[in-house]
């Protein structure tokens, strides 16, 4: 079983905004000490700051995951750090809205090197961490898109397709292994954070989450949940049942669904012109912030989630129950050397009470 979510180190990718930062407040409010991760010094900064004026401790780590040897010196400073890693989050995202035949080739590159690829760089970074500290959860955050496809959103649909099948090898085979090390794959609904206003969008005009909409904090109590509690899958938004559903009983008819232009363009698509700026390509200037800017209801809870979505289904207590039949009881953490950070900058604020 993993560590009480209030002694855990945790790493957070994707921290400065959104449901990134949101998580990693509210690990820190819960005892957690919290590695903070992203390309924009400043918003890690006013985020450390923040999580130490609220009592916790937290060390900011500036971090593109489109480079894995930047993840891998992350992961070197949370162990320089605070000794161990028990929890590592998969968030940091990219998107690029339109036509697939309007984004280009580079954009489909760097959405899946972030997207993707980041996560894969993330996953190689922190399973030596983990089995060093004798096992441990890696948490990814994925998407309903994962399921089920929809239109405008080619690269990032795509991205997220990949990264449930990626988890899906990785939570096997160290299931197969019996590693102590738990795999949780996070699908959110339409969250109201800033990534939309991040975004870069060929459509003439700002794009929004389609509604219904859920408050990114809904995301963060999920995933801290998953640290203590790991599940094979948590859908987070009662929408994303209908995702589950469409896919499952009529690809085909809800295909024809989102290929209407109420439900495929319009919902996607603001009134704002689209202002040119976002941060496929590098981070956006700002001490960040963790809502967005959707103007229509933002739903604060959840009960699809709490009731339905962290349940454990049947194969994943079999799983559960396999891997730890697999493990010796003597068995011991891995060594593996400690990877080189020079050059690296951190920011670290800490609580001297914790």
């Amino acid at each position: 079983m993993p560590k009480p979510v209030s002694e855990q180190v945790v790493v957070i990718t994707g921290a400065s905004t959104g449901i990134g930062r949101a998580t990693a407040l509210a690990f820190a409010a819960r005892g957690a000490k919290v590695v903070c991760a992203a390309r924009s010094a400043e918003a890690l900064d006013v985020l450390a700051a923040q999580i130490h004026v609220d009592g916790g401790t937290a060390v900011a780590v500036p971090t593109d995951v489109a480079d894995p040897v930047a993840v891998r010196a992350l992961a070197d400073t949370a162990e320089q750090h605070f000794g161990r890693i028990d929890t590592w989050v998969n968030n940091a995202a990219v998107s690029v809205w339109g036509r697939v035949e309007d984004i280009t080739d580079a954009e489909f590159d760097r959405v899946m090197r972030v997207n993707f690829l980041g996560q894969v760089h993330g996953v190689h970074a922190a399973m030596p961490a983990l089995r060093r500290a004798g096992g441990g959860v890696v948490i990814g955050i994925a998407s309903v898109e994962g399921v089920r496809a929809v239109p405008l959103h080619g690269p990032y649909t795509a991205s997220k397709f990949a990264l449930r099948g990626f988890y899906d090898c990785l939570r096997m085979e160290l299931a197969q292994e019996g590693a102590p090390i738990a795999v949780t794959t996070i699908l959110p609904a339409s969250i109201d954070t800033p990534f939309f206003e991040h975004a870069r969008s060929k459509l003439g005009a700002m794009v929004k989450p389609p509604p219904p909409v859920y408050a990114p904090e809904i995301v963060a109590d999920a995933i801290v949940y998953a640290a203590a509690h790991p599940r094979r899958e948590i859908p987070v938004g009662g929408a994303a049942a209908g995702f589950f559903l469409g896919q499952r009983l009529s690809p085909a008819l809800t295909d024809a669904l989102f290929s209407l232009r109420r439900l495929g363009v319009g919902a996607q698509r603001t009134d704002r012109p689209d202002n040119g700026v976002d941060n496929v390509d590098g981070p956006l200037d700002g001490p960040g912030q963790v809502h967005g800017t959707y103007p229509g209801r933002v739903l604060r809870h959840s009960l699809f989630t709490r009731l339905i979505g962290r349940r454990p289904r049947p194969g994943d207590l079999v799983t559960a129950a396999l891997s730890r039949l697999r493990q010796s009881p003597d068995r011991a953490p891995a060594p593996e050397p400690a990877t080189s950070m020079a050059g690296s900058r951190t920011s670290t604020v800490t609580n001297p009470a914790v």
